[in-house]
């Protein structure tokens, strides 16, 4: 069978990855042309186009650069033309995938995505598109399926990739990590910035701005594997900071607490069991349009996942020095601590068990054979 798969960040290029080894064990024989990042390429198939080529972020960076976009969008629609897929699947990415897969349907391609678009967080009228346009909707978070139900589309709850994702890395020691990147004895805070320029120019600085207040710990910044050092360098200065690339679940297992920009790594922070503080920053214009149409209580996945405030949220003009030093004084004390660790908890009890990789894949190909 032919698959063409669409990722757009670093997120979907891991969860994709996943789902195509899963997808290869169902099908060994699978033809995998996708839009994705690293990992996906490293298990095989063919990479059309790397995430780090569109990575646009709110709604002003996206107008500033939507010509590139639409380029994208018609090479996306030749290419598949072109590879004539059995089924087409979409991770997340809603600004490109839906567009893409109203023109797959109309062409009479399968259309699979997984990892639902957030249209529970705003403009819910995207949902009678996707019920047009998508044959099969595999979702993550358990809110999804009571939220799509209240509009007559039944969609498949397979558990969250993160719970895979977290449980099948290798396990790292303290010690040996330490020595690696040349880290000190004292306990780890971990500062996840966010992948995009646009938001770790918005936040990064902020962080940074603590650390003096904190000098029995020691700050270690997650970098991304879609933006180079030397970037980062421009913002840290001389501050006295270390810098570790692309090993986040590494850092985060072996950290005390960290700074977060909000995003999925507030799930995987709360995955690894993690005090944290969640941090949002983002362009005036694309901030006051987010605002807008937004309708959720709470930006972290955590808080929206268990419904009740578990990590604080400091979101545009909140996210200052000071208040970002009061909260991280907060969840180092050992009854906060607590507390935090038995939320974390219940929080992985809800998002199901391991295995949304696999049950994903065993469900797009079973759908492919008995339909072929």
């Amino acid at each position: 069978m032919k698959y063409y798969i669409i990722a757009g960040e670093a997120s979907g290029d891991l969860h994709g990855s996943n789902l195509m080894k899963a997808i290869f064990e169902e099908d060994v024989t699978a033809d995998i042309r996708f839009w994705g990042g690293d990992l996906m390429q490293n298990v095989g198939g063919t990479l059309v186009s790397h995430y780090k080529e569109r990575a646009f972020m709110g709604f002003f960076e996206v107008i500033k650069n939507l010509s590139k976009v639409l380029q994208f969008i018609k090479f996306c629609k030749e290419d598949i033309a072109k590879f004539k897929p059995d089924v087409i699947v979409f991770i997340d990415n809603s600004g490109f995938n839906l567009r893409i897969a109203k023109w797959a349907k109309q062409q009479g391609f399968k259309t699979n995505y997984y990892i639902s678009p957030q249209v529970w967080a705003s403009r819910a009228g995207r949902v009678e598109d996707i019920k047009r346009d998508i044959d099969n909707m595999f979702v993550i978070l358990p809110f999804e399926k009571d939220f799509y139900k209240q509009y007559n589309y039944e969609v498949t709850f397979v558990g969250h990739p993160l719970i895979d994702a977290i449980a099948d890395r290798t396990q790292v020691d303290i010690w040996d990590f330490r020595n690696e990147h040349n880290l000190d004895e004292r306990p780890i805070i971990a500062i996840l910035p966010g992948s995009r320029k646009q938001e770790i120019t918005k936040m990064l600085a902020v962080m940074l701005s603590i650390i003096d207040d904190f000098k029995e710990f020691q700050f270690v910044i997650a970098g991304a594997p879609s933006q180079d050092f030397s970037f980062y360098k421009q913002i840290i200065g001389n501050k006295n900071v270390a810098y570790i690339n692309n090993k986040t679940y590494d850092l985060l297992s072996v950290s005390h607490a960290a700074l977060v920009a909000s995003g999925t790594a507030t799930l995987e922070t709360a995955l690894f069991k993690v005090p944290q503080v969640v941090c949002y920053k983002g362009g005036f214009i694309s901030y006051q349009i987010a605002k807008r149409i937004i309708t959720l209580k709470f930006i972290s996945l955590v808080n929206l996942i268990m419904d009740k405030e578990v990590v604080t949220e400091l979101i545009q003009n909140d996210f200052t020095k000071s208040n970002l030093k009061n909260e991280l004084l907060k969840i180092l004390e050992p009854n906060q601590r607590k507390k935090l660790f038995l939320d974390y908890y219940d929080l992985e009890t809800k998002l199901g068990g391991k295995g949304a990789s696999k049950k994903t894949a065993n469900l797009i190909v079973n759908s492919l054979k008995t339909n072929s």
